[in-house]
């Protein structure tokens, strides 16, 4: 694997090998990012290609002094937001003052779902709950900068956020459930 400053510093230089380098590298990684704002991986696939060409075209401002993946990953919500805006998919509901967190009830619920049921579950929010809870849980922003990027209220967001949580939870409970009652007759049909 070539080093990062070395790919860098090719891309700084319109270097097509290391633009290469750089996608192959961080292709899984930004793809990950995309799939959780995006409703399918064609989108996904759009917004990681806009993503890395905007990082293409903007790498000379990149401070290596600060890890290269967490200013790949602002850039790919980033870029996903653009998109989402641009299709005119995000909607905010309403602002709250508080908003509650919402535990799942079973705390293993979460150990029982495979990666890719939670990827979906998340990929079935409405665009705007997706957005902010993407934001928030996923890439660390607090609610003020989240409020800041998508120019609604700090309340807008936290409403989006307790929202998106309990859509997540019931589905959660749903999922789990199903599959205890799949277990239950499993063993019920093997004995």
């Amino acid at each position: 694997m070539q080093d990062i400053a070395d790919i860098i510093e090719g891309c700084c230089q319109w270097k097509r090998s290391s633009q290469e380098a750089l996608y192959r590298q961080f292709f899984g990684y930004a793809m990950a990012i995309c799939l959780r704002y995006a409703s399918n991986k064609d989108e996904a696939i759009e917004i990681l290609n806009d993503g890395f060409l905007k990082i293409f075209n903007h790498i000379q401002s990149y401070d290596t002094s600060r890890p290269f993946k967490s200013w790949l990953s602002k850039i790919m919500a980033n870029t996903a937001i653009d998109h989402l805006r641009s299709k005119k998919k995000i909607s905010f509901s309403e602002d709250i003052t508080q908003a509650y967190d919402l535990g799942v009830s079973d705390d293993k619920a979460l150990d029982k779902l495979a990666y890719e049921e939670l990827l979906q579950l998340v990929q079935d929010l409405p665009p705007a709950y997706k957005t902010v809870f993407n934001l928030y849980v996923m890439e660390g922003f607090q609610h003020q900068e989240i409020a800041d990027l998508l120019g609604i209220s700090e309340g807008t967001s936290k409403s989006n956020l307790f929202k998106a949580k309990r859509i997540l939870k019931t589905k959660i409970e749903e999922l789990t459930s199903q599959n205890n009652d799949a277990g239950k007759i499993g063993a019920t049909m093997q004995k």
